[in-house]
């Protein structure tokens, strides 16, 4: 049975203003964006002075994480919509795709790194643009695990009983941060592979 939502079924919460919230996440996201590009300018300055990136092919496993976390936002993205269309159930099954989705990314980045550290590549050696690679991913997997407390806030919100507001709130803050960390996974990845 579908569950659908129409706006005269909840009450209105008149009080409650997204607005300073969805701020809070936008700078979080924009100090992010500074973080990561102090990041990779650090490994482009490193790799001028020492004429050598970190040389290495890297593991497939980033590639298949890639399509992974591309697929979670899509779901992500269609959760929202079914949320405007009233479509509960279809939201929520598909923020628990996103969620699953997103558990499966946070396994293949350790499965990347064990690959990494059989082939060699130890965080810890004479090459920091090595070990870069490990700090970018590691951090963006911690970020990966703020998205996937976010995603499950919007998929406890579309269980409570709660005004439209909030639940439209809950899924646009998951939403803005996972895009955000789903891009700059991407942006990472292929920096990554341009500056072997």
């Amino acid at each position: 049975m579908v569950h659908t939502l129409k706006e005269q079924d909840l009450k209105m919460d008149e009080g409650f203003n997204a607005k300073p919230k969805k701020f809070v996440i936008w700078l979080f996201v924009v100090s992010s964006t500074i973080m990561f590009g102090g990041f990779t300018s650090y490994y482009i300055v490193f790799a001028a002075s020492k004429g050598k990136g970190h040389g290495l092919v890297l593991p497939e496993v980033f590639m298949y994480s890639t399509a992974v976390l591309i697929l979670s936002s899509i779901c992500l993205f269609m959760a929202s919509r079914a949320l405007k269309a009233g479509n509960l159930s279809a939201q929520k099954l598909l923020l628990m795709a996103t969620f699953v989705l997103g558990c499966v990314f946070g396994y293949l980045q350790f499965d990347a790194w064990s690959a990494l550290f059989h082939t060699g590549a130890a965080m810890v050696n004479n090459n920091a643009a090595i070990s870069m690679i490990y700090i970018v991913s590691g951090m963006h997997l911690l970020h990966i695990f703020a998205g996937l407390c976010m995603v499950l806030n919007a998929l406890f919100g579309a269980y409570k009983e709660m005004s439209l507001e909030k639940r439209k709130y809950r899924m646009e803050i998951a939403s803005i941060f996972w895009h955000f960390i789903d891009i700059l996974w991407i942006y990472l990845y292929v920096f990554l592979l341009l500056n072997s």
